[in-house]
């Protein structure tokens, strides 16, 4: 019996950033959805339930520092892996980004086998 897919949800204001993540995602048989700010990433995961959450900072409305804190305190969302992909990358920016509840931080620009292989692995994959 096939397995279903991982779900992992998109959220980057930057449409180019979210069009090659999907590409790379989709090459590997992830179901996908997108959100281009936090507040729209808070209504879809509430309604996708994802596996794991791709999140920028640096976004409008609710950054992914936000974002991440309110996803942790969800308890239907409590499981989500989060990896935050972010230009942001100084030391301080990570410990910041692990103490808002991420399971991982990749820096811009990213290549896409850093991608796979961080998702793959938070998933079990």
């Amino acid at each position: 019996m096939m397995k279903a897919p991982k779900k992992i949800l998109i959220v980057d204001d930057e449409p180019s950033i979210v069009l090659a993540l999907e590409n790379i995602l989709l090459a590997h048989d992830y179901e996908i959805q997108k959100a281009y700010n936090g507040k729209e990433g808070l209504e879809i995961a509430k309604l996708f339930y994802p596996d794991l959450i791709l999140l920028d900072v640096m976004m409008p409305f609710i950054d992914g520092f936000e974002l991440s804190s309110l996803i942790r305190k969800d308890k239907s969302l409590k499981n989500t892996k989060i990896i935050f992909i972010s230009a942001k990358g100084e030391l301080t920016d990570k410990k910041y980004g692990y103490s808002k509840g991420c399971d991982d931080y990749i820096i811009k620009p990213f290549s896409t086998e850093k991608i796979v292989s961080k998702v793959a692995f938070l998933l079990d994959e």
